[in-house]
């Protein structure tokens, strides 16, 4: 039995108040953070005692501050590994167990529920009414089923035609909180000296850097009340763009939900991009250019089973690179997004393609060459193909891809990265970029449908 809380001189007989529940948040230091301060920060009924880490290598082993925290942790809350979890519930009497990351297959999660079962507490998935915030302004939420759907593109896209129309527009991105978390608070990125003073990692810099580049504000952090407070004073619509598969944490008037026909069938594999799916206001088939007509109508049929009463439109993903004719003939290492080739499951990407299509005369495949800390990562996800990861979560990691570049035998680096790597870096070979962006296919297109729903929300603003 759960032990009560005592008030000393309580009268004998009377019972005191049952001791908060001991939960556990399972997170990889975004989903997790935001949970808490939404549902657990001010509940006296809770008592979160720890937060696990996992899919994010360094965020383990540092505690989530007091200043965050609140009043009610003075001391903060440790954030240990994954690993450790039945450990943490035996010896801190865990009554509940909340999972709180994503695109994690089905299965996955339940293995981490049957964990938690198994180790005397409950298994809990928070849901999107009890997680969202309301803005101030209008929002639309691009979200997506997988990692490495090609959220951004679309994001930068719709800012791109908002502002067109004379609306000033905020960019709130799904946090990515991996250094200071106190400081990390509330950050506002408007510029590349901004992410150079916030010592942002490769991760970081690859969501915020191309939205800077066109000229947008992006925001975002760990406590998204106040990130959403400031972005709606400065913007007459907020732009969400979504991180891996999760949900929006705010509550959007216009859901975008992407799906991958160059990964048909994931459409119900992964936790939450299912639900995700099942609550889309649209449904986005991306990459329709580059993906046969088979798996478009496969992954479409999916979607179609999923959420019938959402309009199912489809977009293209160009990839262009800086300089064909340096790629042509020549030995390529290809570099791609470090999170779309890791969990989100893809043996390449834009990079590879890019550089396939130039005519390079060989793609270099990395893995011999590979610095132990590039090593670990191909030794943790096999499916990798002959891609370099773009990864750099520490100085350490940035340093070891580095030297896997400049290691590797290859004439030219092609960057399928959305970072300017050549800058980042300096390595000793020519960097040619790979970029790719959004391009409506059909119409009426997305842009019509983001028209539809703004125009009744925006004080008479008309946008065409």
């Amino acid at each position: 039995m759960r032990p009560t809380s005592t008030s000393p001189g309580s009268p004998a007989g009377i019972s005191a108040r049952p001791a908060p529940r001991r939960v556990v948040i399972l997170g990889a230091a975004g989903r997790d953070f935001h949970n808490f301060n939404v549902v657990y920060r001010d509940d006296p009924v809770h008592e979160v005692v720890a937060f696990t880490a996992a899919q994010i290598p360094g965020i383990a082993d540092r505690r989530y501050p007091a200043s965050l925290a609140g009043p009610r942790y003075p001391l903060g809350i440790p954030i240990v590994a994954e690993d450790s979890l039945e450990t943490l519930c035996r010896e801190r009497a865990v009554d509940l167990v909340v999972f709180a990351y994503s695109d994690l297959p089905h299965i996955q999660v339940m293995h981490l529920a049957s964990r938690a079962l198994a180790a005397g507490a409950d298994f809990l998935l928070l849901g999107p009414e009890r997680t969202m915030l309301q803005a101030a302004v209008p929002v639309i939420a691009v979200s997506a089923v997988r990692t490495g759907c090609g959220k951004s593109q679309v994001a930068r896209y719709l800012v791109r035609r908002l502002r067109e129309q004379g609306l000033r527009v905020a960019v709130i991105r799904h946090p990515m909180p991996y250094g200071d978390l106190a400081a990390q608070r509330v950050q506002r990125f408007a510029g590349r000296t901004d992410l150079d003073a916030a010592q942002c990692t490769l991760e970081e810099r690859e969501e915020y850097e191309p939205h800077i580049a066109a000229g947008s504000v992006v925001h975002a952090g760990v406590d998204y009340a106040a990130i959403a407070d400031e972005a709606g004073r400065e913007s007459d619509v907020i732009v969400w763009d979504g991180g891996n598969n999760d949900f929006p944490f705010l509550r959007p008037d216009l859901h975008i939900v992407l799906v991958d026909p160059l990964r048909p069938g994931h459409e119900d594999m992964h936790h939450p991009g299912e639900a995700v799916l099942r609550m889309a206001d649209l449904v986005l088939v991306a990459k329709a250019d580059a993906a046969t007509a088979e798996d478009i109508a496969r992954v479409s049929a999916g979607a179609r089973r999923l959420n019938p009463r959402a309009p199912l439109l489809r977009g293209a993903s160009p990839v262009t690179l800086d300089d064909p004719a340096a790629v042509s003939g020549r030995r390529v290492l290809a570099i791609d997004d470090g999170p779309t080739l890791t969990h989100g499951g893809m043996a390449h990407g834009a990079a590879f393609v890019a550089a396939r299509q130039a005519g390079a005369a060989e793609i270099v495949d990395p893995r011999a060459w590979a610095a132990p800390p590039i090593a670990a990562v191909y030794a943790q996800y096999p499916h990798l193909g002959a891609v370099l990861p773009a990864m750099g979560y520490s100085p350490e990691q940035l340093a070891a891809l580095r030297a896997t570049i400049d290691a590797t035998p290859a004439d030219v680096v092609v960057a399928g990265t959305p970072v300017d790597l050549a800058a980042l870096l300096r390595p000793g070979k020519p960097v040619v970029r790979a970029r790719y962006d959004f391009a409506e296919l059909g119409s009426p297109g997305l842009w019509d449908a983001v028209c539809r729903t703004l125009e009744p929300l925006l004080d008479g603003k008309q946008v065409k």
